[in-house]
């Protein structure tokens, strides 16, 4: 005889298992993609790099493995380095198990739809060679002329490229018969607000709007996505989301590893350009915009930046009243010595680039007035954590009082991101038994419960929405430059200020940051998520 429970759990099961996508359920055949899309051939620009070998190409692949891309579709990767196709496929052959399980059958098709072409960035001959190329393998392989270049390259090689793409006429979409043209940007997208806009003129003049899809992977997160769905598809929560029922709100984005490979590039860059006018922003961006009247592209980039214009400035960024900056020291993690920041190979022994950074951000709008957003980002932290607290305000007036006290714990909503993509709500409950006390409990939604189906990486997602011309989660310039305007004197403290280094407080690798970031945070009786546990 089945137990209540054990029946109940089948009938669960049989109800999955008739569900669909389209319908709202869940489905272990759902599609990745519900039109048909164009054919395309897919130019990576640094194809013998890190970034190629590790997210792109093995992305591809397993798009192709589960059905995500055009029936017909090529990919030519294209660098300094001499390599032919054979080579190319070879190189993409090792990479790809290091990111998911090969198919010896499958990969065979894959490969013969790889193929590579030496470029040397600096030369507009180069190009046009390459242009060459690509019309004779897409006249072979009976392509329209769709096509979308990834730079997969250093920042400083892209204004120079962009440019050769213009002049080769690569860019050009309006001199073509048949066919769309996309270019993919990947960050940083300039250093300051003067550099960024520099990049955008040189952008725009080889490429329309609509053409450029300025990416930031942390917005292709699935559960970043979801916070959007939550918020504006349930009626017992965003009618809650304000300054009447809110405390105060902490985003958060902890990195347990330091520098790695990427000393040059972090020296310069420190973590507020490398977190902060980015992922840090868009976060920000999903969890305080207003809704927009419809769930399409322009319109929610629309409601992003008019959050971003409602930023209130900073005023007091050397006194420490808004920002605190760090940097890591040795420490521990996992049980195994790490060294500090100036130590590590490639960093400058006296180095003031800051590793780790909070912020309390104001809103100067009518739904957040008075709230305060804390954002935190720091690299050698306790543990990997990216998530998003929302800190409800204390009941207004305590029915308790004679037997609890004033007090009662806050409710609190946590969006985890990574990690543990979940959703846990903690609400007050009486504590079992005679006497009158009150519990914590958590409400806990696993973001993978009772889903069959694929999985997407952020770059596969991304790629997708490139091929298919949607710029949802893609930045807009006029987004950019405004976020970039806001921390400009964060920045101009960080690189001029005299006493600056008298503004950078230590941390020990494996804690949570420096002791002043706590100090910001229990202003407002907040309670640093993470514990001390590594």
């Amino acid at each position: 005889m089945i137990k209540d429970d054990e029946q109940h759990d089948a009938i669960q099961e049989a109800v999955l298992a008739k569900c669909s996508v389209q319908d709202g359920g869940i489905s272990g055949t759902a599609r990745l993609v519900d039109k048909e899309q164009d054919p395309c051939t897919i130019v990576i620009f640094g194809a013998s790099g890190d970034l190629t070998q590790r997210k792109l190409v093995p992305a591809l692949y397993r798009l192709y493995s589960e059905g995500g891309l055009p029936d017909s579709f090529l990919v030519v990767g294209t660098s300094r380095t001499e390599m032919g196709n054979d080579g190319f496929r070879d190189k993409m052959k090792k990479a790809i198990p290091l990111y998911c399980d090969l198919d010896r059958a499958m990969w065979k098709d894959f490969a013969s739809r790889l193929y590579y072409h030496p470029v040397d960035y600096h030369e507009v001959s180069a190009f046009m060679s390459l242009r060459d190329f690509l019309e004779h393998i897409e006249e072979q392989n009976h392509l329209m002329g769709n096509r979308i270049y990834n730079l997969a390259i250093p920042p400083s090689l892209y204004k120079t490229t962009i440019q050769n793409l213009g002049q080769s006429g690569l860019s050009d979409q309006k001199k073509r018969k048949h066919g769309w043209i996309r270019v993919v940007i990947e960050k940083p997208f300039g250093r300051d607000l003067e550099t960024a806009i520099d990049l955008n003129n040189t952008l725009r003049k080889n490429f329309d709007e609509h053409q450029i899809f300025r990416i930031d992977h942390y917005l292709a997160r699935e559960t970043v996505q979801s916070v959007l769905m939550f918020r504006f598809a349930n009626s017992i929560f965003e009618p809650l989301w304000n300054r009447n029922y809110i405390s105060n709100i902490s985003i958060i984005a902890a990195e347990s590893l330091g520098v790695e490979h990427r000393a040059g590039y972090y020296e310069e860059a420190g973590v507020l350009r490398d977190m902060f006018q980015n992922h840090m922003m868009q976060l920000f961006a999903m969890t305080a915009m207003e809704p927009p009247s419809l769930f399409e592209a322009e319109r929610v980039r629309d409601e992003k930046v008019r959050l971003f214009r409602s930023l209130r400035p900073f005023t007091s960024v050397d006194q420490g009243e808004d920002v605190i900056l760090g940097q890591y020291d040795g420490g521990i993690i996992e049980g195994t010595e790490v060294p500090a920041y100036r130590d590590e190979p490639g960093i400058n022994p006296e180095s003031l680039t800051p590793t780790f950074a909070t912020m309390k951000v104001f809103v100067d709008s009518w739904r957040w007035q008075g709230v305060p957003f804390y954002l935190t980002s720091g690299k050698r932290m306790a543990r990997k954590l990216t998530e998003i607290i929302i800190n409800f305000k204390e009941v207004p007036h305590s029915v308790f009082r004679t037997v609890l006290g004033e007090h009662i714990s806050t409710n609190r909503l946590i969006m985890g991101i990574q990690p543990d993509e979940r959703i846990t709500l903690t609400f007050q409950t009486k504590n079992p038994g005679a006497r009158i006390s009150l519990r914590s409990v958590t409400m806990d939604f696993n973001y993978l419960q009772n889903y069959k189906g694929p999985v997407l990486d952020a770059y596969e997602k991304v790629l997708l929405d490139v091929i298919g011309g949607d710029h949802m989660l893609f930045w807009r310039q006029d987004g950019i430059e405004l976020t970039w305007a806001f921390l400009t004197p964060i920045l101009e403290f960080c690189e001029t200020c005299s006493d600056r280094s008298d503004r950078l407080f230590f941390y020990k690798s494996g804690t949570w940051g420096p002791e002043p970031a706590g100090d910001i945070m229990k202003s407002h009786d907040h309670k640093f998520q993470g514990k001390t546990d590594s």
